[in-house]
């Protein structure tokens, strides 16, 4: 199979037109008339990930985050952005980026993490307006109550996340949930909104705690943490469309946050 092929299947699950403005999902480098000798899956793209895809003989990475994001003058080494796209251009790989399309879309990010805490009747919690069938966001609801530390530990076990940053438990228990994965608090006043007892996203800044203790607890994962599992949502699209193409998840931990 072509990557434009496997590249077709992504933009079908994930149309770019759904991607947030500032953002810059697509192709990031590489020829697609070519025949995908594998694809590895990642969050972040690192030298390590294009020396692990080179190692493997893949001409296909697939990452949540664009590695080009900002505009790019020179290609002289002179940063880690520079050395992937130059080492991946020495050995014909191609770099695909599905970000805040994959963020926005129906069963993407969002319903991927929402899965893993099982919540149900999920829905956008800040649907698009456009008229588009997308969203940022979503709001669901667990199949019972559950007193706030025990949901607590039960996200942190679900995402591995080594430490949490919450706000202050007050006694409340937890049922209606709003997340969003990445740095998802400018939807923490619409969570209120929409009633929910807890809004979990990868990053809450510190000022961003304040004056909500009444109204919902917040809860930071971590973006990496919140994120992590985008390579399922790859792997389940592209093994649709080319059960025989060997795709694998990378090895690589490109979390670039250690915990002491």
């Amino acid at each position: 199979m072509k990557i434009k092929e496997i590249i077709a299947a992504l933009e079908r699950f994930a149309p770019l037109p759904l991607q947030d403005g500032f953002d810059n999902a697509g192709l990031q480098t590489g020829l697609t008339e070519v025949h995908a000798t594998g694809a590895l899956l990642c969050l972040d793209l690192t030298e390590d990930v294009v020396d692990e895809a080179i190692d493997a003989g893949f001409n296909l990475i697939v990452a949540h985050h664009p590695v080009l994001f900002h505009g790019v003058k020179s290609l002289t080494g002179k940063n880690y952005v520079e050395r992937c796209l130059m080492k991946a251009i020495r050995n014909d790989i191609a770099i695909y980026a599905a970000h805040t399309n994959l963020d926005n879309t129906c069963g993407g990010v969002n319903y991927k993490m929402a899965e893993k805490i099982g919540l149900k009747e999920v829905r956008f919690l800040q649907p698009l307006e456009s008229g588009q069938q997308g969203g940022a966001g979503v709001i669901g609801v667990l199949d019972h109550r559950e007193d706030a530390m025990t949901f607590l530990r039960r996200l942190k076990t679900a995402f591995g996340a080594e430490c949490l940053k919450h706000s202050r438990l007050s006694g409340q228990d937890v049922q209606t949930v709003a997340l969003c994965g990445g740095a998802g608090a400018f939807l923490i006043p619409r969570a209120i909104q929409e009633g929910a007892d807890v809004f979990v996203t990868g990053e809450i800044k510190y000022h961003e705690f304040f004056g909500h203790d009444k109204d919902i607890l917040l809860v930071a994962l971590g973006h990496y943490e919140s994120e992590q599992y985008t390579t399922e949502i790859f792997e389940t699209i592209i093994r649709e469309v080319a059960p025989a193409l060997t795709v694998r998840r990378t090895q690589v931990n490109t979390n670039p946050i250690q915990y002491l």
